[in-house]
């Protein structure tokens, strides 16, 4: 049952977002905040010591540092860019540790959390010129698991934080 919820949870929010403002009357403007607050609770924005580039950069070393892998790095600005569409930077870096995927990935009912997987930070610089880091939060996601997703979610969770916390 938990999984369903966070299944529905996930599509509501993140998959399907145009479902906040699919109520009527008086009670649309009351639940569409309400459920964008709850949304905004998904996810965690912290604002890096450093610029752009050297966010970037650290992350990726602190990353590597503590044995996680960096997958992949995808960069939204030069994506828009090929688009016509000009957007501050914005890089999406998709990270993975073998310790933590591989007990998600051997068992047949711990996959459903994959879609999730790899983990995933973005870094972005906002209008106001400074750089943030932002993550699922995936600590309340581990709260609505129970066994090895459950812990798995919670530990890798935790070594998220511990990386980020040399940044912000």
């Amino acid at each position: 049952m938990k999984k369903v919820l966070i299944a529905a949870i996930f599509f509501t929010f993140i998959i399907h977002p145009t479902a906040w403002s699919q109520t009527s009357g008086k009670n649309q403007s009351k639940q569409s905040s309400q459920q964008k607050r709850e949304a905004k609770d998904l996810f965690i924005e912290s604002e890096s010591r450093f610029n752009f580039d050297e966010t970037v950069e650290k992350l990726k070393a602190e990353t590597e540092k503590r044995k996680w892998k960096v997958i992949a790095t995808h960069d939204l600005q030069e994506s828009m860019k090929k688009s016509g569409k000009d957007v501050l930077p914005v890089k999406v870096i998709a990270l993975c540790n073998p310790k933590y995927s591989g007990k998600v990935l051997e068992r047949d009912d711990e996959r459903i959390i994959s879609s999730m997987m790899p983990c995933r930070v973005s870094v972005y610089t906002k209008s106001n010129g400074k750089t943030y880091i932002s993550r699922i939060n995936s600590s309340l996601f581990a709260n609505q698991l129970n066994g090895i997703a459950q812990q798995v979610m919670s530990e890798a969770s935790a070594d998220m934080e511990d990386i980020l916390k040399e940044l912000i």
